[in-house]
C-alpha cells in the first residue's frame, strides 16, 4: 500500500498555474539581465576599439606632420573636420582641463571604419567628445596656420602709445568763439561784437546737431547781461551781433572780464551748457582800434573741487505742543570763490524730510558778492502729528545764484537723527531740550 500512498501524495502536490507563471517570469528576468550585460560588454569593447583607433591616428599624424602646433585663434566650431581614406589625419592637442587625467580631443575617424563596430556606440562617444571640445576651439592644420607673431617693442611704438595717452588726458574739443572788443570814448561805452562759433559739439542726439546761442555778462558786477538769438540745427552759427554797454569809463576797463557762455536751447528742459570763454580786459589797449579775437571754448569748470566748502550757523527749536519746528539760518563763513571776481552770490534752500521724502521747502534771500553772508532768516515747519522728530530731518543746500546759467551747489548739510557726528549731536540736543533755541556751526559737504 505504500506506493499508492506516495502516488496520491505526489498528485496532491502537483504544480499549480501560479507557480508556472512565476517560473516563466523568473526565466524572463534572467534572460533580460543576461542580454543587458552582453550589450554593456559589447559597448565597452567597441569604445576601447575606437580609442585605440584614435590614438593610432594621432601617432600617424605626429609622424607625418612633424610637430603639433597650437591654433593661434580660438574659434567656435560646430563639427570636427572630416578626413578621407587617402589623406592622413592631422591633429592638434587641446589644452588640458581638469588635471593630467583629462582626455585629448582629435578629429573623427575616416569613413573606412570596420563594419563590425557598433554604430550607436561610436556616434555617441564621438558626440560626447565633440560637445566638450568643439565649442571652445577649432582644429587647424600646422601647414595652414603657424604660431602667433609677437611684434617686438620699438621706440616708435612706445612714442605712439605715449602720444595716445596724452591725447586721452586732453579736455574735450568744444569749438571756438570769434568776437570783437572795442571802446567808444565819445559815448563812454564798451562795444562787444559776437561774430560766430565753430565746431560746436552736438547736444541733440536725434538730429546730431545743436540750437546754440551765446550769453555775455561783465564780471565782477554781473549787472550787464545780454544774449544772442538762437540759431536752429547748426554746429557753426553766425551771429554778427553788436552789444553796447554804456556807463563804463575807460579807467574801469582794467577791472572788467568778459564772460561768454555758449548754450544749446532746449524747448522741454533746461538749456544745455556747451562751454564758456573768459577774457579779462586788464592790459588790453582799446584806445585806438578794435581787437578781433578767436578763443577756444572751455568746459564749465567746477571752481570748488579743491577748496573748503565753508561752514553754516543754524539754530533749531522744537515745539511739541504745536508740532512745529523753527529753523533759523543765521550766517555762513569761508565760502569758496565761485566767479572770476573771487566772490559768490549765496542763498540757502531748506527741505523738511519725513522718512527720507521731502514734504516742505523754504529758501532765503540771495546775498550778493560775499563769501561770509549774514541771513538771519527764520522759518516754521509743521511736523506730522504724533510723529515727533524720530523720522524727521532737515536738508540744507547752499547755492551760488546765477541769472545766466544753472545755480551751482556750494555745499550741503543734513541734520537729523540718522546723521553722524556734529549733526546727530545737534539733533539729539534739540529733541531733549524742547522749546529752546539751540545753535551750532556745521561744515558743509558735497
Amino acid at each position: 500500500m505504500k506506493p499508492d500512498n506516495e502516488f496520491l501524495e505526489l498528485k496532491n502536490k502537483a504544480v499549480t498555474t501560479p507557480a508556472i507563471i512565476g517560473i516563466c517570469v523568473g526565466a524572463l528576468v534572467v534572460l533580460v539581465s543576461v542580454t543587458i550585460c552582453a550589450i554593456k560588454c559589447r559597448r565597452r569593447a567597441a569604445a576601447r576599439n575606437v580609442n585605440n583607433r584614435l590614438s593610432e591616428a594621432i601617432k600617424k599624424g605626429l609622424k607625418e606632420g612633424g610637430s603639433l602646433k597650437k591654433s593661434p585663434t580660438l574659434v567656435p566650431s560646430e563639427s570636427f573636420p572630416q578626413t578621407s581614406a587617402s589623406t592622413p589625419t592631422k591633429t592638434t592637442h587641446l589644452p588640458r582641463q581638469g588635471g593630467p587625467n583629462s582626455r585629448r580631443a582629435s578629429p573623427a575617424t575616416s569613413p573606412s571604419d570596420p563594419p563590425g563596430k557598433h554604430p550607436g556606440v561610436q556616434s555617441c562617444h564621438l558626440e560626447n567628445e565633440q560637445h566638450q571640445t568643439t565649442k571652445k576651439v577649432q582644429l587647424t592644420s600646422p601647414q595652414e596656420e603657424g604660431p602667433p607673431k609677437v611684434d617686438a617693442p620699438t621706440p616708435e611704438k612706445d612714442l605712439n602709445i605715449r602720444e595716445k595717452s596724452i591725447d586721452d588726458l586732453k579736455l574735450p574739443q568744444l569749438g571756438t568763439l570769434q568776437f570783437n572788443v572795442g571802446y567808444n570814448k565819445e559815448k563812454g561805452a564798451l562795444l562787444v561784437t559776437i561774430h560766430r562759433a565753430e565746431d560746436l559739439p552736438a547736444k541733440d542726439p536725434n538730429t546730431e546737431s545743436s540750437d546754440p546761442y551765446v550769453k555775455l555778462q561783465l564780471l565782477p558786477d554781473k549787472k550787464h547781461k545780454v544774449k544772442t538769438r538762437v540759431l536752429r540745427k547748426t554746429l557753426n552759427p553766425v551771429y554778427d551781433e553788436i552789444f553796447t554797454f554804456y556807463g563804463i569809463t575807460y579807467a574801469q576797463m582794467s577791472t572788467i572780464t568778459l564772460h561768454f557762455v555758449v548754450l544749446s536751447s532746449d524747448r522741454y528742459s533746461r538749456d544745455d551748457i556747451i562751454g564758456e570763454v573768459l577774457y579779462p580786459l586788464d592790459g588790453v589797449d582799446l584806445s585806438e582800434d578794435d581787437i578781433s579775437l578767436c578763443k577756444e571754448i572751455s568746459p564749465r569748470t567746477s571752481q570748488i573741487q579743491s577748496q573748503s566748502r565753508g561752514e553754516m550757523l543754524v539754530s533749531l527749536c522744537y515745539q511739541p505742543a504745536a508740532n512745529r519746528l523753527t529753523v533759523v539760518v543765521l550766517k555762513a563763513r569761508n565760502l569758496p570763490k565761485m566767479d572770476v571776481a573771487g566772490l559768490s552770490d549765496p542763498y540757502v534752500k531748506i527741505y523738511l524730510l519725513f522718512n527720507g521724502q521731502r514734504i516742505a521747502k523754504k529758501k532765503t534771500h540771495v546775498k550778493k558778492r560775499t563769501l561770509n553772508p549774514v541771513f538771519n532768516e527764520s522759518f516754521l515747519f509743521d511736523v506730522p502729528c504724533n510723529e515727533g522728530l524720530q523720522n524727521i530731518s532737515l536738508e540744507f543746500s547752499l547755492l551760488d545764484w546765477d541769472r545766466m546759467t544753472k545755480n551751482e551747489v556750494i555745499g550741503r548739510l543734513e541734520v537729523g537723527s540718522k546723521g553722524q557726528g556734529q549733526e546727530s549731536h545737534h539733533w539729539n540736543e534739540v529733541m531733549n531740550c524742547p522749546r529752546k533755541q539751540i545753535a551750532e556751526w556745521h561744515k558743509l559737504k558735497e
